[in-house]
């Protein structure tokens, strides 16, 4: 009896270590599982324009289906702009002195994962998806979108510092929504006749693949010029650089992540992990 009792013992105890053991590897398993599935989150000095500045308009169109890729994009949880905390404090300053004169800032873009960089590449290389193609590229063959510096396999504003932004007249009317399926005016066109949108007229509309975006353009003369040049004095004055080919497109100087692509989604939580 003595026997039996003890190899009873014995059996028991290995019975209870192996389930421990399968235990214990039930738990690494999904921690690992957890990790590898785990979305990477903002280093600590990235925030919300918001909580920096709630006076700036935002406008986060690859949020939309209304971008030259025709859907939401990849990576754009919520639509809120965030930035390296000095692009955003600058962007407040900027945004002083345009209130000061009657207007106000509004972004179209900010951050932008590397991810929704690669929907880009996928749309641009998928040749017979020419939706957008009358409001966005209305001249530009959509094979030559590489080839013209139009799309790229990186993207400055993977990097925090970059964003893509225009000037509101204020009081700021509300932009109507987009509406999926209706009819695409050339980005070029008169801005009574391009999709409406509340900033002053920059002679073209945000993300328009042509030459006529390029900031100084000698055909834009006029108001429309003077517009692109209040938006580019004021921001270039606190370390902001142009992109030539974009009136839009703005870099604040230095940059805290010069070569650094980052990939966390465009989300409030994003920042709540990093931080």
């Amino acid at each position: 009896m003595t026997r039996l009792s003890g190899a009873v013992r014995l059996s028991g105890a290995i019975r209870g270590a192996v389930a421990a053991l399968v235990a214990l590897l039930t738990v690494t398993a999904a921690s690992t599982t957890a990790r590898a599935h785990a979305e990477p989150a903002a280093p600590a000095d990235f925030v919300a324009l918001r909580t920096v500045d709630p006076t700036i308009l935002q406008e986060m169109r690859y949020f939309t289906p209304h971008n030259f890729v025709g859907v939401r994009v990849d990576g754009y949880r919520q639509p809120i702009c965030i930035l390296t905390r000095p692009a955003a404090d600058a962007l407040h300053k900027a945004q002083k002195r345009l209130l000061s004169q009657g207007y106000t800032l509004k972004v179209y873009d900010c951050y932008r994962p590397q991810r929704a960089v690669d929907h880009f590449v996928r749309w641009a290389e998928d040749l017979d998806d020419e939706t957008t193609k009358a409001e966005f590229y209305p001249n530009v063959d959509k094979s030559r979108l590489f080839a013209d510096g139009y799309i790229a396999e990186k993207s400055g504003h993977s990097r925090g510092s970059t964003m893509d932004l225009t000037i509101v007249k204020l009081p700021a009317r509300p932009t109507r929504p987009y509406v999926p399926g209706e009819p695409l005016v050339p980005c070029y066109a008169p801005q009574q006749l391009r999709f409406p949108d509340n900033s002053v007229d920059m002679g073209t509309g945000f993300d328009c693949f042509d030459t006529l975006a390029h900031t100084l353009d000698p055909r834009v003369q006029g108001q429309q010029r003077a517009n692109r040049t209040l938006l580019k004095s004021t921001l270039e004055n606190l370390g902001f650089v142009n992109l030539a080919e974009e009136w839009w497109h703005y870099t604040f100087k230095p940059e805290p992540y010069p070569d650094t692509y980052f990939d966390f989604p465009v989300s409030a939580k994003s920042l709540a992990q990093g931080h």
